[in-house]
This record gives structure tokens, sequence and C-alpha cells, in this order.
């Protein structure tokens, strides 16, 4: 797994935003191909579209949940309450090892700065600043640990 880690790494510096470098690493175990994970996960990058909320990174890990545990009858309140119960505990992993799920605080912003929908280059200063190479690792670090854990379980 430790390849999709990599992968996640990879595609974050070749500009796409974290939480699609997070699903895009793991999409074909899914069906899915690499350009539809990038645009499923396309709006949750800076935070949920740069607003700085939940950590893209982390929503990337959450929609992976999704697709793993997610249920799809509308009245499997089982299935609901049992891929809630995964997601918080993926989310509790998370802040554990970076002190935060919400974007802001891991960016350390002030809670009235602004949001501007554009993009930051990606520049090398950009990487200095920014810790969210190293959120991106955790999200699929984390997301192949779940897996790993599961695939033990179920033998």
């Amino acid at each position: 797994m430790e390849d999709r880690i990599e992968l996640a790494v990879s595609l974050f510096k070749e500009g796409y935003n974290c939480s699609q470098a997070v699903v895009a690493a793991y999409a074909d175990m899914y069906g899915f191909t690499r350009e539809q994970a990038l645009k499923m996960a396309a709006s949750f990058g800076g935070g949920i579209g740069r607003m700085r909320k939940t950590c893209g990174a982390a929503c990337g890990l959450f929609m992976l949940a999704g697709l793993e545990t997610g249920c799809t009858d509308g009245k499997d309140r089982e299935g609901k309450e049992a891929n809630y119960r995964v997601v918080q505990a993926l989310a509790e992993e998370f802040k554990k090892r970076n002190g935060s799920i919400t974007c802001a605080e891991l960016l350390g912003l002030e809670k009235s700065a602004p949001t501007p929908t554009t993009p930051e280059a990606r520049t090398t200063e950009y990487y200095k600043k920014r810790p969210c190479v190293k959120m991106v690792e955790e999200a699929a670090r984390i997301w192949s640990e779940y897996l790993c854990e599961k695939s033990i379980k179920n033998e």
C-alpha cells in the first residue's frame, strides 16, 4: 500500500487538490477511473471549495470510507451507523496525528481570514508554508492502514 501513499503525494505535487490526490490514489480499487475520481473529489480541496472548513485530504479519506462501507439502501439504518462509525474513527485518527481536521486550523489561519477562490500557485514557497503534502500523506496512510486492518480481521 506504500505505493498508493506515494501516488497520493505525487498527484498533489502535480497540482491536484488534496482531496483529489487521496481519492484518485485508490480510485481503481472501487471501479473508478482516475478522471472520475478527480472530478468526484474536485470540490473538496482547500477545506471544501477553498472555504477552509474540513480538510480536503480528510474529506478524501471520508469519500473512500463511503466507497468501502457506505450503504445503498436509504432505509438501512445499521449500514449508515456502521459507515458513520468508520468515518468518525478515521476523523479521530486524522485529528490525533495532525491536531485537527479543520483546514484553517491546520494552515494556522485566523478565523476571519479571507477565502478567495483562486488557488495559490504551487511554488517552492507554497510547499514550505503549507502542511498539505503531509495531510495528503497522512490521509492516504490512514486509509491504507484501515484496509490492512480490515483485511487481517477478515482472514
